[in-house]
Formats: C-alpha cells, structure tokens, sequence
C-alpha cells in the first residue's frame, strides 16, 4: 500500500510566503546600546569542500531558523551573602565597571531566594527592553546560545521558555541558574546572549525578522496583558481571553525613510 499527502498553500493571503517576525524595544531609553537580532550564521568557516559541514543543507536549514540576541552591557558579577545570610550581587567590576552601580539594580535582579528552583542554585534576571510580534500564530522558544564557544564557561545555564508571541508580546529576559554560585558570571557586550527560534505553520517556510513599528494599538494591547504574572500562576490560561483582545493586526514595519 502506498499512502501520499499533498499539501497546497495559497500563492497569495496571510499565511503564503515567508513568515514575518516584528521585533521592536518596549522602551526606547538607551535603545542605542540593543543591537537588532541577526539571523544565526556560522562566520569564517571553510566552504572549499563540497562535503564541508558549512555547505550541508541540514545546517544551513537549522541556522537560518534560529536568531541570535546579543548581550548589551559587559558585566562581571559574583554571589555572596551579608552578615545576615541574606543572598546578594556583587559588582565586581567595581569602580571599573562600566555601569553604575546605582544603575545596575535597573537591568540585573537576584530573584527572591524562596524562588530559587534548588536552594543552592541562585536565580539572577537581566531585564531586557525586547519584544516580538506577528500577525499569525507563531511560537517563540528562547534557548541558550548552543553554536558559541566560550573559552571559559558560564557557572550555570539559563532559563529557556515558549511560548505563543502573537498573542503574547512581552520584554524577554535573560534568566541564569548559578549552578556554581562560588564562580563570578561574565558577560561581554557584543557577544551572543541567547537564541529565539519561531514556530509556525508549514515548517518549509522561512522566518523573515523585520523592525517593528510601536503602534498605540500595540502599546494599548501591551499594556492590558502586562503584570498579570504578578496576579495569576498560570498566564497560558489567559491565552483565550488575550486573542479576543487582540487587534486583527499589531505587526507594522517600521518605517526607516
């Protein structure tokens, strides 16, 4: 028996050709320092051979569909506790650091020790300003940065997470288990800080990443689904409630002319 599926999508309508993935700041303060995301490419690698890794078709299809945030601050932070036993940060960079110190509370959080999924392991967020948006159903996995090689490891592993973008546009964070809390955490400006890879329907069809524009429609949907995770356990079962919310369209490009 010989059983074959065809599957023929539209030419033309909302869900033909690439899909398209806005992404935009949810604050402009400081927005100079948030490089756009870029598509995750091996760079300077050997294409001389046709049987080369860098030409297989396999790799080059895995890459394209993931894309890569960098990290915008150059941080060096330890983990100590006070006369009191309470968990703290310490810059360690100090007076050398390019942050101040007043304003490194602002991007980096210890997350409250009764939240620390193991005891020994603690929880630290960097906040970050950038956020994702399209006009049909795309799923969005944040996950560490696996294709960079660091010559000195970082002390733990981040915190991956999916979830539903077109219905739920919201600032990512960095969130890092410290696996080896007595180890510092460094992180550089520049260099790769995680990776975001979209799901959707028909897996044949290539992401395309374009600058958003902040529309008030979507700063007004913004801002009726955001703090729930103060209120709620479980922010999925709003999912319903959030798609009769929702505008018909929120993606816009941006418009650089």
């Amino acid at each position: 028996m010989q059983i074959s599926v065809t599957y023929d999508r539209p030419e033309d309508g909302p869900r033909s050709g690439p899909v398209q993935v806005g992404w935009f700041l949810a604050s402009d303060k400081g927005a100079v320092l948030y490089d756009a995301p870029e598509r995750l490419v091996s760079r300077q690698v050997n294409r001389a051979h046709a049987k080369s890794a860098s030409r297989c078709p396999a790799v080059i299809q895995m890459e394209s569909r993931y894309f890569v945030v960098k990290c915008p601050f150059d941080l060096h932070i330890g983990f100590t506790r006070d006369e009191k036993g309470k968990a703290v940060l310490v810059n360690r960079a100090s007076t050398a650091s390019p942050i101040r110190s007043n304003k490194l509370n602002e991007v980096l959080t210890l997350v409250s020790e009764p939240e620390w999924r193991y005891p020994d392991r603690p929880t630290v967020q960097l906040h970050l300003p950038y956020c994702f948006i399209a006009d049909e159903p795309v799923w969005m996995t944040q996950i560490g940065t696996f294709a960079h090689y660091r010559k000195d490891p970082l002390p733990g592993t981040i915190f991956g997470g999916r979830f539903q973008l077109n219905l739920w546009p919201r600032p990512l964070m960095w969130a890092f288990e410290w696996h080896e809390p007595e180890k510092d955490i460094l992180l550089k400006r520049g260099e790769p800080l995680f990776y975001c890879q979209f799901e959707h329907e028909g897996p044949d069809r290539p992401v395309q990443m374009i600058e958003a524009d902040k529309t008030p429609e979507l700063t007004a949907y913004m801002e009726k689904i955001s703090g729930v995770v103060n209120y709620v356990n479980q922010t999925f079962s709003l999912m319903k409630a959030a798609e009769q919310l929702r505008p018909p369209r929120l993606l816009k490009p941006k418009d650089r002319g």
